[in-house]
């Protein structure tokens, strides 16, 4: 019979084979707790962990915290690693850290060949990381993209732009069959791109003229039978494009201006929301013509209107819409502004598929009341949740897009960049100023706690191991209850 002390010797090296087979066997590939892409799997901002932290702060239930450099990207979780962007003085980062213990791994320069004009609330490195395992992708609007190795190997490099988008880029790449999808909307030439994984070479880019500046990212729907369809929000329009080809198949019109929202799809249902200034009237405003603004307004008769021929209702807006900044308005121009004052803020329900024109046909219905700008809904148990600034917080049916409750997080009504997230019959809201509030799911929701980071928060917080991964200005936490 062998002595205690031999049996455990073996056991353990049993063990150690085992886990190193394990991670050998497993280590190209993602995790089943993987939080791959910007809002986790599919972009649904939803994980299936159970024993998430409620209470949270500087020093509540941190497992690790890790200094970081400034930038608005969401971590990425893969196997052992995490991932995410940053910027430091003009250099653009890549930067990979230890799952479980928070210590930087790796950091890698990006070229920046311009300087992108951003908004105060935006920066050079918002578009959130995407990886499959074996690689990760990110993309700078100041350069393009690039394709590490997850050991921090550069794979390939993809230069992009420059981009004509008056308040910088914020659209994330995703992987889908093969391929990197991007979108890349702005106030002239919008496209949409396609790039082979493996090489960076283009598989397919299809242009579109319908849309001006965005910063959404697109979500897939999987029919039965047929081709998969990206589905792709944008500036006054919601498309969807044969995922192999690039080729257009159907749209809904009435959408509002610069998309920010994440599709979610259920089934064969897309829930997409859009916000944008002047979209909350119950009527719009009647926008004449072009045809008739020239006939009225055109005083030198060039076929354009100048600032000093403007309208005075149009003056605030004409920086804004003179989209290729040549200091006049075109009939192009006008007609996007048009659709601007007359298009209204909602979140819809649309049953993909179809040809064509399907505004009138597969929209299910529309929800106008207290829409987010920049936070996509979650979709948890049933029930629609938006949060939108000023801490309004509501929940919808999905079937019928009736509200269940509408009311204010008190202790956090705030700004809201960060998009919703849920988990262990827990729903995750984080504001500009750090107040992160915890939801008990359901329809008629209750406030479990408020949270008060003390900092500044535009990155959505990522789930997996029971822990909960979120970004600050200064620092990258790892949340989990503590024994």
């Amino acid at each position: 019979m062998e002595c205690s002390c031999c049996y455990n010797n073996q056991d353990v090296t049993r063990h150690r084979i085992l886990l190193t087979l394990l991670l050998f066997c497993r280590g190209p590939f993602a995790y089943a707790a993987d939080w791959p892409q910007f809002r986790g799997p599919e972009g649904l901002g939803v994980s299936t962990d159970k024993g998430l932290p409620v209470e949270v702060g500087q020093e509540k239930n941190v497992i690790w915290k890790t200094a970081l450099p400034r930038g608005h990207s969401s971590p990425i979780l893969v196997g052992p690693r995490i991932f995410l962007t940053a910027y430091q003085g003009d250099t653009l980062l890549t930067i990979s850290l230890d799952r479980a213990t928070g210590k930087i791994l790796w950091k890698r320069e990006a070229p920046r060949p311009r300087v992108e004009t951003m908004q105060p609330t935006n920066g050079p490195a918002s578009p959130t990381p995407v990886s499959d395992g074996r690689n990760v992708y990110v993309f700078f609007g100041d350069f393009g993209i690039i394709c590490y190795g997850v050991d921090g190997d550069e794979r390939w490099k993809a230069p992009l732009g420059p981009f004509n988008n008056a308040n910088g880029h914020g659209s994330s790449p995703v992987l889908m069959d093969g391929m990197l999808i991007l979108i890349c909307d702005q106030d002239t030439d919008s496209y949409l791109l396609a790039l082979d994984k493996e090489t960076g070479k283009v598989r397919w880019r299809v242009e579109r003229p319908e849309v001006t500046r965005g910063y959404a990212t697109p979500g897939v729907y999987r029919p039965k039978n047929g081709p998969a369809e990206l589905i792709v929000p944008g500036a006054y329009e919601l498309i969807a494009y044969n995922l192999a080809t690039g080729e257009k198949l159907w749209w809904v019109r009435g959408m509002a201006w610069q998309l920010k929202s994440v599709p979610l799809i259920d089934g064969d249902i897309a829930y997409v929301n859009g916000w944008e200034i002047g979209g909350d009237t119950d009527t719009p405003p009647e926008v004449p013509t072009f045809e008739e603004i020239l006939k009225k307004y055109d005083t030198n008769k060039d076929g354009k209107i100048t600032p000093d021929e403007a309208p005075a209702q149009l003056k605030h807006w004409f920086v804004e819409q003179d989209f290729n900044r040549d200091g006049a308005m075109d009939a192009r121009e006008w007609n996007f502004y048009r659709a601007m004052k007359t298009t209204q803020n909602s979140i819809l329900a649309v049953r993909c598929g179809g040809r064509g024109d399907v505004t009138d046909t597969r929209v299910l219905w529309r929800f106008r009341k207290s829409i987010p700008n920049v936070p996509s809904p979650l979709l948890y148990k049933n029930v629609l949740y938006l949060v939108k600034d000023g801490g309004v917080a509501t929940t919808l049916n999905p079937k019928t897009g009736e509200m269940i409750k509408q009311a204010r997080l008190k202790g956090a009504l705030d700004h809201y960049w960060a998009s919703p997230v849920a988990g262990d019959g827990k729903v995750y809201m984080l504001s500009q100023a750090c107040k992160l509030t915890v939801l008990k799911a359901g329809g008629e929701w209750e406030t479990l706690a408020v949270n008060d980071l003390d900092d500044v928060c535009f990155s959505t917080p990522a789930i997996a191991d029971s822990r909960l991964y979120l970004r600050t200005e200064s620092e990258l936490y790892c949340f989990g209850k503590r024994e």
